[in-house]
C-alpha cells in the first residue's frame, strides 16, 4: 500500500497526492461571482481547510473518502489546501481507512471489554444489573460512536476511548482517596455520557454530520437522566442509588453555562466531574501539540481559551534512561 504524505506534517507550497476524507463540504460564491467549493478535509493526522475553485464540481457528501490532488498553501496564516483535482474513491483504489479516520487507539472490542469487566467486579447487584441493561441498550452503535463532533474524542471509538481512559484514572484516584465508593464512581464514568449516542448523528466510520432533535433540545445530560430513571423504575432499583447515579449525570458538567443545573454534591459526584474535565483537556492538548513545531505555540484552542506550548525537548521516560 502506497504511502501517502500526512497533513499535519505538510508544509506550504508541498503537493498532496492522495486519499482524504470529507468532513464538510459547501458550494460557495465568490465576490466575482464565481463559483467554488469550500470543505474541511482530514486524514488520521488532523484536518485542513480546503478550496476548490472549479464551480462546476459538486460537493461531495460527508464521509465520503476522495482522491485528492493539490497543493498546501496558506490564507490568514493558516494552513490552506488547494484542490486542483478530486473524485470519489473507489473499490479499486489501494487506501487505509485508518489513516485517514480518527481513531481511538484500541479496538473497540478491547476497550468494551475493559468496562464490561470493572462492572462484573460491582459488589451491588442492583449496581450491576442497571449498568449492564443501559450498555446493552447501545447496542453496536456503541463500538463507533465519538465522544463529541470536534472538541475531546472526537474519534472512531472516541466515547469508549473516553469511557475507558476515565475508568482507569476512577482506579487510581480511588486508591488515593479510599473513602471514595470504587464502584458508584466507576459507574458513574461508564453510564454519564452514554446519551451522546442519541445526541449526534454519526456514521460509522465516527464522523458526526449534525446533532439530532434530542441533541440539540434536550441534552445528553438530561436525556440520561430520563433514561436512567425510566430503566431504575422498570428493573426496581433502590430510590437513593438511582437517584445518586442521576445527580452524577446531571452535575458532570459542574457549571449552568456547561449545561449541569445542578453543581456536584457529593464526592463521588465532584471526583466524576474531575476526571472528565481532565481526560477531555489532555486529549485536546495532545492533539493540538502534535501540530506545533518544537519551541513554538499552538493556535488559540476555542474550548481551552488559549494557546499551548510545545517543549523543545522530549520528557525522557524511565524505560529509555
Amino acid at each position: 500500500m502506497k504511502q501517502q504524505p500526512q497533513l499535519a506534517g505538510m508544509i506550504k507550497g508541498q503537493v498532496f497526492d492522495g486519499f482524504l476524507l470529507t468532513r464538510a463540504a459547501t458550494q460557495r460564491t465568490s465576490s466575482n461571482g464565481s463559483k467554488y467549493l469550500d470543505m474541511t478535509l482530514c486524514d488520521i493526522s488532523g484536518e485542513v481547510n480546503a478550496k476548490m475553485w472549479d464551480g462546476l464540481t459538486a460537493a461531495p457528501a460527508v464521509a465520503q473518502v476522495l482522491r485528492v490532488r493539490g497543493m498546501m498553501l496558506e490564507y490568514n496564516g493558516r494552513p490552506q489546501l488547494r484542490v486542483d483535482k478530486m473524485r470519489p474513491a473507489t473499490d479499486a483504489d489501494d487506501f487505509d481507512m485508518e489513516q485517514l479516520a480518527p481513531c481511538a487507539p484500541l479496538p473497540p472490542q478491547v476497550m468494551k471489554d475493559e468496562i464490561l469487566a470493572r462492572v462484573e467486579q460491582f459488589a451491588d447487584p442492583q449496581l450491576k444489573a442497571l449498568v449492564l441493561r443501559r450498555l446493552e441498550q447501545c447496542g453496536e452503535k456503541l463500538d463507533y460512536y465519538p465522544a463529541a463532533s470536534k472538541l475531546h474524542h472526537a474519534e472512531r471509538s472516541g466515547l469508549l476511548h473516553h469511557t475507558s481512559t476515565m475508568l482507569r484514572l476512577a482506579g487510581h484516584v480511588c486508591e488515593i482517596y479510599p473513602q471514595l465508593d470504587a464502584d458508584l464512581l466507576a459507574a458513574g464514568v461508564i453510564l454519564h455520557d452514554l446519551c451522546k449516542i442519541d445526541e449526534m448523528a454519526s456514521d460509522e466510520i465516527g464522523m458526526v454530520s449534525d446533532y439530532t432533535a434530542q441533541g440539540l433540545l434536550i441534552g445528553h445530560l438530561v436525556a440520561g437522566v430520563a433514561e436512567l430513571d425510566r430503566l431504575g423504575h422498570e428493573l426496581g432499583t433502590r430510590p437513593e442509588l438511582l437517584m445518586m447515579l442521576e445527580h452524577m449525570i446531571l452535575s458532570h458538567h459542574d457549571l449552568p453555562e456547561y449545561g449541569s443545573p445542578k453543581p456536584p454534591m457529593f464526592p463521588e459526584a465532584e471526583a466524576l466531574h474531575t476526571l472528565d474535565l481532565l481526560d477531555a483537556r489532555m486529549f485536546e492538548m495532545s492533539r493540538a501539540l502534535k501540530a506545533a513545531l518544537p519551541g513554538g505555540f499552538t493556535e488559540r484552542i476555542w474550548s481551552l481559551d488559549r494557546r499551548l506550548y510545545r517543549r523543545q525537548i522530549e520528557p525522557v521516560r524511565s524505560d529509555e534512561a
